[in-house]
């Protein structure tokens, strides 16, 4: 079912006309996206939904003139006002960029310049388009940065993108998107990366400025969730063509596509409030946690004032054989620290980690190497953590072999282990490029299961999946503890990826654990405040539930 194109006006912002991207030689396939047409309504949010390789950002990235030189429109139209803007020179294209189409980028970080103050760079919008005078520029700057919520505009017109949160990088794109007040905003999944509550607020923030500007809103995400909470019509896009689009109310109450289907499925929803969660005491422990402690220091000199961070606090748990403990929590509550405190990345600055019976926490690097293959760490990139010149089989055996693993039986493991996670043994000879992220991901899998670690570390192990890849992954590690009834950390900021895995979840908040229990009681009767505020702002959950 593809949506409805109308020729005319007739409450349209935007229309594209059968485009056609074609990919560069000796691709998988010939076309990025392939006769693609839809209109963008005027006042409203569409969301264009896919998973990785549909076609989402090339065709916002067509709209804006900034197609990669490999990639080429072989065909079709894009309307602005009766105009195509595929016609367009570059002078006209750099004209309308930001006056008339504006884009927020997927990754802040990389999209903003980190040798220019916040503030130069929001001012830098209105003077490339001759808008303004210097001082109507910075007073318009000001009026953005407080518009998005940013605390103390005139603070952070000085700071640098380096000093910001995640969500605070993200709402200064949207500053320097709004700026010249466009008709059309283009969002590039700019909530993936984001924590529950951070993700809320930019939803929130879009939705309102959409509301009270009218403008016209592309949205691309791969996340139904997202869907839910923000859309009023929705275009789903697979390897490049669009093979369904309706409202968001349709979609969500009768999908027609398969493809469809399979993507709302995938969307991992709460447990039950009353599933009944298994006695820990059948579990035996592994590691027990009592009362750790980090705490980061920097400055201090002669000119600067030490900066004292308390990362984590006390904190006090049990790891068990055949068990997950989930610990979920916004940017900066101390999740990750956590972690690496656990596989001795960080030292501790007092507390205790007992394994069999020692306390790991006060060793020495020399005195816990023998001890560190029982202890692996499944990380959140997975195009970062493998070496793209080693092959997948030197990649999983390099590691066992520098233990004192014979090569055969590495290399006999690794097959094995490649066959568990999912992946045929010729993957043994192939390079991390020739791999999607769902595969690399499961590489990643394999090499912390070649030493048959007692506990894995999982760090935001599926936060950079596609939704259907994520749950393929999630029923995996299901699968692995079953069989070999590891212990799991599993370390998210997706609250319904948490409920979906973990046995039991402890929510953290500015370095402590300030709630601890089993999924149903902290998704259906949470006791602390910052944890209702956690599950408040789980995108979707009031549209799932009125659709269910």
């Amino acid at each position: 079912m593809t949506p409805e194109i109308n020729d005319q006006d007739d409450g349209v912002a935007l229309s594209v006309r059968n485009l056609t991207v074609d990919l560069p030689p000796g691709m998988e396939r010939r076309h990025a996206v392939t006769n693609v047409s839809f209109d963008l309504p005027r006042g409203q949010i569409l969301c264009v939904i896919g998973e990785s390789g549909s076609g989402k950002s090339v065709t916002a990235n067509a709209m804006m003139g900034l197609l990669p030189p490999v990639m080429r429109v072989s065909s079709g139209r894009i309307l602005f006002q009766g105009e195509d803007l595929l016609k367009l020179d570059e002078p006209a294209l750099r004209n309308l960029r930001g006056r008339v189409v504006s884009m927020i980028f997927q990754d802040p970080l990389s999209a903003l310049n980190p040798l220019m103050t916040v503030g130069d760079q929001v001012i830098e919008v209105m003077a490339v388009h001759d808008e303004g005078t210097p001082e109507s520029r910075r007073a318009r700057a000001l009026d953005l940065l407080t518009e998005v919520g940013l605390p103390d505009p005139e603070l952070m017109m000085g700071q640098y993108p380096f000093r910001l949160s995640g969500g605070q990088r993200q709402r200064v794109m949207i500053a320097m998107a709004l700026a010249l007040e466009p008709t059309i905003l283009i969002a590039d999944e700019p909530t993936t990366a984001l924590d529950v509550t951070t993700q809320a607020q930019i939803l929130n923030l879009i939705r309102d400025i959409q509301r009270r500007k009218g403008m016209s809103v592309l949205f691309i995400t791969h996340d139904f969730g997202v869907v839910a909470e923000i859309a009023d019509r929705v275009i789903v896009m697979e390897k490049g063509q669009v093979v369904e689009g309706a409202s968001a109310d349709q979609v969500f109450k009768a999908p027609q596509h398969h493809y469809t289907k399979r993507l709302i499925a995938a969307v991992p929803g709460l447990k039950e409030a009353g599933h009944v969660p298994v006695a820990v005491e059948n579990y035996p422990a592994v590691l027990t946690v009592q009362n750790l402690n980090k705490t980061y220091r920097s400055g201090g000199g002669w000119f600067s004032k030490e900066r004292v961070v308390p990362a984590v606090r006390d904190a006090n748990f049990v790891l068990r054989r055949g068990r997950t403990l989930g610990v979920v929590g916004e940017s900066g509550s101390g999740k990750t620290s956590l972690g690496r405190l656990l596989i001795k990345l960080l030292a501790s600055d007092s507390g205790q980690m007992i394994y069999g019976d020692q306390d790991i926490a006060p060793m020495t690097e020399r005195d816990f190497r023998p001890l560190r293959p029982k202890i692996q760490m499944i990380f959140q990139d997975p195009f970062a953590s493998l070496n793209p010149r080693s092959t997948i089989g030197h990649i999983l055996t390099v590691g066992p072999i520098a233990q004192g693993m014979g090569r055969q039986v590495a290399r006999e493991k690794a097959y094995d282990l490649l066959e568990l996670v999912g992946l045929d043994r010729g993957a043994y000879g192939r390079f991390p490029h020739e791999f999607s992220g769902g595969q690399r991901q499961r590489v990643g899998i394999a090499r912390a299961l070649m030493f048959d670690p007692d506990l894995l570390i999982a760090d935001e192990a599926v936060s950079a999946l596609d939704v259907s890849i994520q749950a393929q992954i999630l029923e995996l590690l299901a699968q692995i503890q079953r069989d070999t009834q590891v212990a799991m950390f599993f370390i998210t900021h997706d609250l319904r990826v948490a409920s979906q895995i973990c046995d039991e979840i402890a929510v953290m908040q500015n370095g402590r654990i300030v709630e601890f229990g089993p999924p149903t009681q902290i998704f259906h009767a949470p006791q602390n405040d910052y944890t209702k505020q956690l599950v408040a702002a789980i995108p979707g959950e009031n549209r799932s539930a009125q659709t269910a």
